[in-house]
């Protein structure tokens, strides 16, 4: 390889869900001397590992991964409070001579990560007033108004979640513009010139995996590892509750589902998530696409150079 000794650039590893990121990401690590920042929503919460498919110390294989189990499962994801913490990792693995490999799949978590994202206002008055209108209509009419102001935000904020849908129009109250406008364009210089790699896979070849993994999931402990979870406080209506998976082994539990029933509620889930992201990774004109089902290592380290 030529990578320069001093060549701290990050690289990112983006792309859906069980396309192989976190597998090219250690192998990265490794080559160029890095640690692991992780760029996924629900792996930022202690004890959601099966569900996440979070590597375990063991698989980690000695490489240190930063962003892993920082939240309580009681605790909201903040992509604001992500991106200060996030971005102190990085530049902290850089000072001790270090490549950060960025890696995962969250949308909104990787562009606050790798663009300069200003966050939009707060103001806790105008959040109370939405909070309680959605209390008062519910969801479902609470998005038909937030699709009325912003069809192209509503169109985003996916199952109608009650919490992005106040957040959209509380930013756009606040600023008089479209929620998106608030979001940086994907097209600027990446921070710190971040190289950006992305698995590009087919639905030929994604769907078996998912399938595989999800079931591998149930099999291997995920209604065991919820269980536990609600011990500590997990309900249906949180950040973590919603995760794909973790929602259906609660509504599971609700009666809601049977068990064949949340497994196959997890596979269409997850595979509605993936062309979330597929749509939203395909904007990007900085991303190096990869063939997943190739060798991703060989194919990285020829274009890192």
């Amino acid at each position: 390889m030529n990578i320069k000794e001093k060549n701290l650039t990050p690289i990112a590893v983006v792309g859906p869900t069980a396309s192989g990121k976190s597998a090219l990401g250690l192998l990265l690590a490794h080559r160029l001397g890095g640690e692991v920042v992780n760029v996924d929503s629900m792996q930022l919460y202690r004890g959601m590992d099966i569900g996440t498919a979070k590597l375990s110390v063991a698989e980690r294989e000695g490489i240190p991964h930063h962003q892993l189990d920082v939240l309580d499962i009681t605790e909201t994801a903040s992509v604001a409070t992500y991106q200060l913490s996030a971005i102190a990792d990085v530049e902290e693995i850089m000072s001790r001579g270090k490549v950060p490999i960025l890696v995962g799949g969250s949308m909104l978590y990787v562009q606050s990560l790798i663009d300069d994202w200003q966050f939009p206002p707060t103001d806790a008055v105008v959040r109370a007033r939405w909070a309680t209108r959605l209390t008062e209509i519910g969801v479902d009419a609470l998005h038909t108004e937030l699709a009325e102001r912003d069809p192209v935000a509503a169109a985003k904020i996916e199952d109608k979640d009650p919490r992005r849908t106040v957040r959209a129009l509380e930013v756009i109250e606040l600023t008089g513009q479209p929620f998106q406008a608030s979001q940086p364009p994907i097209n600027g210089p990446a921070r710190w010139g971040t190289r950006i790699l992305g698995l590009r896979t087919t639905p030929e070849w994604l769907n078996p995996r998912i399938e595989l993994r999800t079931r591998q999931m149930f099999e291997h402990g995920l209604v065991a590892e919820v269980d536990a979870l609600l011990a500590q406080g997990l309900v249906a209506d949180s950040t973590a509750g919603r995760a794909i998976g973790y929602a259906q082994v609660l509504a599971m539990h609700a009666g809601e589902l049977t068990p064949v029933e949340a497994v196959e509620r997890t596979i269409t889930g997850t595979r509605r998530y993936v062309r979330r992201q597929k749509s939203w990774f395909n904007r990007d004109p900085r991303i190096h696409w990869l063939d997943a089902a190739g060798d991703t290592g060989a194919q990285a380290l020829e274009f890192l150079g």
